[in-house]
């Protein structure tokens, strides 16, 4: 399969799991909380395409679609969010805390920008260690007036390390519009108090947004040190599944719905002639089967062991 459709396939794998994640949800399939990034598969999979194998990710408390862009098997994924044993975490941490080390993906985490210092940290053991290696982290709008943003692009800057810095700009920090949290037009222009590049790009577009961070990555391999990415988004969900949305307008939606980036990159695919209707119906189907069957291998697998309550757990 050509790279563009595998691209255009695991964006259509992020948004069907995360559709079907609310719809069990609704139904009350999955307990606890999940958080949708539906609307924003060009962010990850944009980024995860111009990393290597060997690089790291740090994720957010939305990071289905980090985990699947880099290359999670969505059947463990699905299987921790109904809490069973194949789960990533074994049925024990949930849609937010979930991690392979054997993909460089370090973690989602349930805290605001807590991902932010631990891939500054993850960049300078790899700088110290000199193995080439280089961090990518993700975090949201709002993340970005955490002091943790401040100090850890601070420290970057000082150590030029090999880190990029993505923020999924979506509009939104919970129900708060960005316009309101963030005095200044383009958050990608506080890179530049800590000496170092801040880019803004087209989030909707998975394209632009691989060319920007592939550049951004081969200046942190330089030794060049780190670039703020900033993708600019719109998660078409709610913050999470109880969240009615009112503080939108259907006319903001339907503006937004219209720059859908997987139906941006159909309309792109079509034209240039490397996508047609059966190829399209196709890459769907399969997509839906990844989806069903990772629901099928959730149902299908085992509860925790009640006597291993204990183990993981320190307080």
């Amino acid at each position: 399969m050509k790279r563009i459709l595998r691209t255009y396939r695991t964006m259509l794998v992020i948004r069907y799991f995360e559709e079907k994640v609310e719809a069990l949800f609704t139904r009350g399939r999955i307990r606890g909380t999940a958080h949708s990034s539906a609307g924003q598969e060009a962010v990850a999979v944009g980024v995860c395409n111009a990393l290597r194998r060997t690089d790291y990710v740090t994720s957010t408390h939305s990071g289905h679609g980090h985990f699947i862009a880099r290359g999670g098997d969505p059947r463990r994924i699905m299987a921790e969010l109904f809490g069973k044993r194949t789960g990533y975490s074994g049925g024990r941490g949930g849609s937010q805390l979930m991690a392979d080390f054997r993909l460089g993906f370090l973690g989602a985490n349930g805290i605001t920008g807590a991902g932010i210092p631990l891939a500054t940290g993850t960049a300078l053991s790899a700088r110290l260690r000199r193995t080439g290696r280089i961090a990518a982290c993700f975090f949201g709008d709002g993340a970005s007036n955490q002091g943790a943003f401040h100090e850890a692009l601070n420290l970057a800057g000082i150590r030029r390390l090999p880190v990029v810095y993505v923020c999924e700009n979506n509009q939104y920090a919970m129900s708060m519009p960005v316009s309101r949290a963030v005095a200044i037009e383009n958050i990608a222009d506080r890179a530049a108090a800590y000496g170092f590049p801040g880019v803004t790009v087209d989030g909707n577009d998975v394209i632009a947004v691989e060319r920007v961070v592939a550049e951004a990555c081969a200046r942190a391999r330089r030794l060049e040190g780190p670039t703020l990415v900033e993708c600019k988004t719109y998660r078409l969900s709610g913050h999470s599944r109880g969240d009615p949305r009112t503080y939108r307008t259907a006319e903001e939606e339907r503006f937004w719905r219209a720059t859908d980036p997987i139906r941006r990159l159909k309309k792109q695919l079509v034209k240039q002639g490397k996508l047609d209707r059966e190829e399209d119906r196709r890459l769907r189907r399969e997509a839906r089967a990844v989806v069903q069957e990772a629901v099928r291998f959730a149902r299908s697998a085992p509860d925790p062991d009640p006597r291993l309550l204990e183990q993981g757990v320190f307080a």
